[in-house]
C-alpha cells in the first residue's frame, strides 16, 4: 500500500503533534558540524527515482527496465544517471550478523547485481534508508520490519560501498529529535559513508513525519542536498505552507527564500518532480520543470519513464533548461520581485549571461516584467533565447513577456553589463551571489519598501516580505556588517499589529507581546566586515514590514 495513502489517514493526529514540536524545534540551537568536501554533485544530481509513480511495487524486472527505458530515451545521454530504489527493497530482517540484504522475492540477484546491471549501462546506482529504526512503510505499517540504519550506520555504509552505490537517500521518518538530534544523527551516517572511501552522494530530508527543519539551516555541512518541504504531491497548489502534501506552487514558496545555501556539492530539494504523472495541465507542467532547474534542484523525475508521452518527453528533455540546471557555478536563482502574481527569478551562469524566469502565479493570463539592470546586465543591449522556443529578439532595457496562468517563461540572457549577479535573501557567501536592484515592472513585492536601521554596534538590519497568502506571510531578514566584522548579532523590532512569528531559521528568538528578539545561531554570528548573513520566518497576521534593529557586542 502507498506509504502516502496511509499517511493520510494520520494527518490530523501527527499535525497537531508536530504543532506542538515545532516551536521548540524553532529555537533549539544548532552546533555546526565539519563541511562536506566529498567532492560528488558539484552540479545537481540528475534521475529517477521509483516512489512517486510504484511506491513499495518495486522489483529487479522494474528498475532493470527503467533503467533500459532511461538509456533508450536519450535520458541518460542528457544528464538523468542516478536511478534510485526508494522504500521496500530490502529484506524485513537483517541477517545473524546484522547486515542489511535485499529482499530475496523482489531482487532475486542481489543488490549488488542490480548496481552493475546499472553501471554496465553507464547510470549510478541510488538507494533508501533511514537514520531512525523503520523506514517510512515500516512506520505506516505497510511493509514489515524495522530494518533503519539506528546503531548499524557504519556498518551500513561499508554494504552499500560494497554494492557499489552512488547516491544515499536518507530519510527521518519520524516525529521525535530535535534539530540537534537531527544534525547529529544524519551527520553519523555523513562520517560513514566517507569512511567507505567510495564517492556516494548523500542526500537527506529531515521532513518525514516531524517538524518542518528543512529550512531552518544550510544543511551544507552535512548533505549534499536536503529536502525543504514535507512530501510532493502531482498537484499545482494544495494550499499548504509546508504540510503534506505540498503542490508545486507551495514548494517553489519555500524554496526560493534559501537561495544562498546552494553551491557546487550543496542544494536545496524541493522532492522529485510529477511531471508526466497527471494532475496537471502542460504549462503547469512545464513551469514546474523550469521552476526546479531555476532553483538549481535535483533534477529527479518520477514518471514511468516507459510509457512517456511526447509532451512529457519534450519538458524532461529541454537542453536549455538543463544546461541553466547543470551550469557549473552550482548558484540558484535568487528573486527579483515578487507582487504576489508576477515574480521574477534570475540565476547568474558561468560564462557571464543570466538566466531569467517570468513566473505568473496568478489565475490568468498576464505581462511579467524586469529590465536588464535588474537582473545585473545594464549597459547596452542584450540578445534573450528563449528556453522553450528557442526564439531570440534583443532588448538594451526591459525583459517582458505575455505569460499564462501557472506559466513561466524563461530567458537566457546574453551580452554586454556582465555586473553582479542577482541575490536575494538569505545571502549566500560572499563569492556567490552578489546584489541587484529591485526591478522596474512588476516593481513591488507584498511587502513596503525594505528598511534598514542605522548601525550601532556595527550592523544593521533590512526585513522584506517575499511571499504572503491569506492568514500569514514570509518574510527575511538581511544583517549588514559594516566596516568591522561583527562576531554575533541581535535584531529586534516590534510587529505594527497581531503578528506572530510560526516558524524560524537561521536565528534563535524570543516574544513579549508584540515585541521580537532574534539572535544568532552559532554558525551564522560571525560576519566580516562588508559582509552579510539572513534568517527567515514565517508569521501569521497580515503582511508587515517593520524597521528593524541591529546590534551587535
Amino acid at each position: 500500500m502507498d506509504r502516502k495513502r496511509i499517511r493520510t489517514t494520520l494527518v490530523p493526529a501527527v499535525t497537531a503533534a508536530l504543532a506542538l514540536a515545532s516551536g521548540a524545534v524553532a529555537l533549539t540551537t544548532v552546533s555546526p558540524a565539519q563541511a562536506l568536501e566529498n567532492g560528488v554533485a558539484r552540479t545537481p544530481p540528475m534521475g529517477w527515482n521509483s516512489w512517486n509513480t510504484f511506491g513499495c511495487n518495486i522489483s529487479e524486472s522494474l528498475i532493470r527496465g527503467m533503467a533500459d527505458a532511461i538509456v533508450n530515451s536519450g535520458m541518460r545521454d542528457l544528464g538523468y544517471q542516478y536511478v534510485v530504489v526508494d522504500d521496500c527493497w530490502f529484506n524485513p530482517n537483517r541477517d545473524s550478523s546484522g547486515n542489511i540484504q535485499g529482499d530475496p522475492t523482489r531482487f532475486p540477484s542481489g543488490m549488488k547485481a542490480l548496481g552493475d546491471y546499472l553501471h554496465n549501462k553507464g547510470l549510478k546506482f541510488g538507494i533508501y534508508q533511514v537514520p531512525v529504526d523503520k523506514t517510512c512503510a515500516q512506520y505506516f505499517n505497510s511493509y514489515p520490519g524495522a530494518t533503519g540504519s539506528q546503531g548499524h550506520e557504519a556498518q551500513d555504509a561499508r554494504q552499500f560501498a560494497a554494492w557499489g552505490v552512488d547516491y544515499l537517500k536518507y530519510d527521518w521518518c519520524s516525529p521525535n529529535g530535535t534539530i540537534n538530534d537531527q544534525v547529529t544523527t544524519f551527520a553519523k551516517m555523513r562520517d560513514a559513508l566517507k569512511a567507505t572511501g567510495r564517492p556516494i552522494v548523500y542526500s537527506i530530508n529531515s521532513n518525514s513525519i516531524h517538524a518542518k527543519t528543512g529550512p531552518q539551516r544550510n544543511w551544507g555541512d552535512i548533505a549534499n542536498m536536503w529536502r525543504t518541504t514535507e512530501d510532493i504531491t502531482n498537484k499545482w497548489d494544495t494550499g499548504q505552507t509546508n504540510g503534506y502534501p505540498m503542490g508545486i506552487q507551495n514548494i517553489v514558496n519555500v524554496t526560493v527564500p534559501l537561495a544562498s545555501y546552494a553551491g557546487p556539492g550543496q542544494f536545496n530539494d524541493p522532492d522529485m518532480m510529477e511531471i508526466g504523472r497527471g494532475g496537471m495541465n502542460d504549462t503547469e507542467m512545464r513551469s514546474h520543470f523550469a521552476l526546479w532547474a531555476m532553483m538549481a534542484s535535483p533534477l529527479i523525475a518520477g514518471n514511468d519513464i516507459r510509457s512517456m508521452d511526447s509532451a512529457t518527453q519534450t519538458i524532461l528533455k529541454n537542453k536549455n533548461l538543463i544546461a541553466i540546471n547543470q551550469d557549473s557555478l552550482g548558484l540558484q536563482a535568487t528573486q527579483v520581485s515578487n507582487d504576489g502574481t508576477r515574480r521574477v527569478l534570475a540565476k547568474k551562469l558561468a560564462n557571464g549571461d543570466v538566466a531569467v524566469a517570468l513566473f505568473n502565479q496568478g489565475g490568468s493570463t498576464t505581462t511579467v516584467s524586469t529590465t536588464t539592470s535588474a537582473i545585473g546586465k545594464p549597459g547596452g543591449t542584450v540578445t534573450l533565447t528563449d528556453a522553450w522556443t528557442n526564439a531570440t529578439s534583443t532588448t538594451s532595457g526591459t525583459i517582458s513577456a505575455s505569460v499564462p496562468a501557472h506559466g513561466t517563461v524563461v530567458y537566457r540572457v546574453s551580452g554586454p553589463g556582465s555586473s553582479p549577479s542577482p541575490s536575494a535573501s538569505p545571502s549566500a557567501s560572499p563569492s556567490a551571489s552578489p546584489s541587484v536592484s529591485p526591478s522596474a515592472s512588476p516593481s513591488a513585492s507584498p511587502s513596503a519598501s525594505p528598511t534598514r536601521s542605522p548601525v550601532p554596534g556595527g550592523c544593521s538590519a533590512t526585513i522584506n516580505t517575499i511571499n504572503s497568502w491569506g492568514g500569514g506571510f514570509q518574510s527575511e531578514v538581511t544583517v549588514q556588517a559594516g566596516s568591522s566584522a561583527v562576531n554575533g548579532w541581535t535584531v529586534k523590532w516590534t510587529w505594527p499589529g497581531g503578528q506572530s512569528i510560526s516558524s524560524l531559521w537561521n536565528g534563535r528568538q524570543s516574544v513579549s507581546g508584540s515585541s521580537v528578539t532574534v539572535t544568532n545561531e552559532s554558525y551564522n554570528g560571525s560576519i566580516a566586515a562588508g559582509g552579510s548573513t539572513t534568517f527567515g520566518f514565517t508569521a501569521n497576521g497580515n503582511a508587515a514590514t517593520p524597521t528593524a534593529t541591529c546590534t551587535s557586542p
